[in-house]
């Protein structure tokens, strides 16, 4: 006999998005469900464990978890902050510290220490500096005043949806300040000539704020987010994937899971890449114009990765992180490796090495799944990892007893949390795909909505920016006012963290 529950809400993935809209949706006493196909919940949030040794996936540092700072302040409404147990990046000195071929430059705290190490940096190009910072203070203001959760219409100059590259290009900016600010647009999967000026601003402005990473493990990031749905009564089902979004008469009905469970619901917000809501919908209940221009969206570019334990002794812990970065002449960035050397335990240290590798590059063993790729697969993954490896002693010198404790590739990102290509970041979210990326919320039929990174931009602070957003699309906006004027006014709704 078929296992029907019902519900007010369905939400498909248990990611740090669906999460966030489970806890809001149950905050206003919705009941919730959120069925998840993994065994445990999470998503990228979570990592993994090798060797006695948590290996981060997803969140390797965040942005504006100061007090009183935006992302902070949602998760002060959620009622998790106090259980996120993070660390302040930095002390005192630098959150990054950029290595290219002829000069260093650190990434400090601060609009007014980043103005001031820029304009040390590069002397020439005062005026070109003071009219970015100025751009990126607005950005920092809209932010701390969340804008783009408010009621009122956002007008924004279209001057900030074109490139950064040619937004750095029209301000004269020389070659090390482009390679200098086109960071940011590299680390959310875009190169400049594709980033549009709005996210990077976004994205530069909450790192500058303040910079923070995790003290445990992702497992108790996910973990603080999951106790809080269950407490507010919201129910999890993990191990069950959803193979069906329900609809009839152009409405949802609810979700039908691959062991036959059906959740009735009359909302369902998909916390997954659209593609793969797209695929749960009924054939021929979704326009075909609409159903092409999903299909042809492109993802944001996938990665390498290697997590190896060195001696703490010869590498201690950081508390910054390292870009090694490569340059064309006109200082646009072409390629490079992110590194962070992690506190580990029993003398041992943690160094995550991360580059962009394209799935192309993977696409012989797409049809395989994870543990059964075969001995080539583990040879290309061990030829990677020693690469990266030898390349990182050009950052820290020779590596004392560097041992690979794993890597991971685009397949195995594809596989862990089904997303097309292996894309960490979702939909790319370039000058050429912002008009298709807008028109996802209607995605389909009533009652079905986006949440997560593919609802605003990639990121923590997106991620949970998307959630909000979304959580005001399935409630309305009178619902959700409160919820706004709390996060506005930087208070934290009463019994909210209880």
């Amino acid at each position: 006999m078929e296992d029907k529950r019902t519900f007010d809400a369905a939400i498909i993935g248990s990611g740090i998005g669906g999460l966030s809209v489970g806890i809001l949706l149950s905050l206003l006493n919705y009941r919730v469900v959120i069925v998840e196909r993994n065994p445990l919940p999470g998503g990228l949030m979570r990592g993994y464990r090798r060797d006695g040794v948590d290996c981060p996936v997803g969140v390797h540092y965040f942005g504006s978890f100061g007090e009183g700072e935006p992302l902070r302040r949602m998760c002060d409404y959620l009622g998790v902050a106090d259980q996120m147990a993070a660390e302040e990046m930095g002390g005192g000195g630098a959150i990054d510290r950029y290595l290219f071929d002829d000069f260093i430059f650190d990434l400090p705290v601060g609009l007014d220490a980043f103005a001031a190490s820029l304009e040390k940096a590069f002397p020439g190009d005062g005026r070109p500096i003071a009219a970015i910072v100025e751009n990126l203070r607005m950005f920092s203001r809209l932010q701390k005043d969340f804008a783009f959760l408010s009621p009122a219409p956002l007008a924004i100059d279209p001057a900030f949806f074109a490139p950064l590259g040619d937004y750095l290009a029209g301000m004269d900016c020389s070659a090390g300040l482009r390679s200098v600010l086109g960071v940011s647009a590299r680390w959310m999967g875009m190169p400049e000539d594709q980033c549009p000026v709005l996210y990077h601003h976004l994205a530069l402005t909450s790192y500058l704020l303040s910079s923070w990473r995790l003290k445990g493990s992702g497992a108790d990031l996910a973990g603080a987010f999951v106790a809080r749905l269950k407490s507010l009564g919201g129910t999890l089902l993990c191990g069950d994937p959803a193979t069906a979004i329900l609809a009839s008469g152009g409405a949802v009905e609810g979700v039908r899971l691959a062991s036959g469970t059906v959740c009735r619901a009359p909302r369902v917000v998909a916390a997954i890449h659209p593609k793969k809501a797209m695929a749960m919908l009924p054939e021929g209940l979704v326009l075909p114009r609409r159903v092409r221009r999903v299909a042809e969206l492109c993802e944001t570019e996938s990665l390498f990765a290697v997590n190896a334990s060195v001696d703490a002794a010869v590498h201690p812990a950081l508390p910054h992180n390292i870009f090694r970065l490569r340059t064309n002449r006109d200082g646009s960035i072409r390629g490079g490796v992110f590194y962070q050397m992690l506190r580990g335990r029993e003398g041992r240290n943690l160094l995550v090495a991360i580059t962009r590798s394209p799935y192309e590059e993977w696409r012989r063993w797409e049809r395989t799944a994870t543990g059964r790729r075969g001995a080539d697969y583990e040879e290309e993954k061990a030829s990677r990892a020693g690469k990266l490896l030898q390349d990182a002693e050009e950052v820290f010198g020779p590596l004392a007893d560097a041992k690979v404790i794993d890597a991971y590739s685009p397949l195995t990102l594809r596989d862990w949390v089904d997303t097309p290509e292996g894309s960490p970041y979702g939909i790319l979210r370039s000058v050429r795909q912002l008009p298709a990326a807008a028109t996802l919320h209607r995605l389909g039929p009533s009652g079905l909505w986006l949440a997560g990174q593919n609802a605003l931009s990639p990121g923590v602070f997106g991620t949970l920016m998307g959630s909000f957003h979304g959580v005001r699309q399935v409630v309305g906006a009178d619902r959700f006012a409160p919820i706004y004027e709390g996060l506005a006014k930087g208070r934290e709704k009463p019994g909210a963290s209880g």
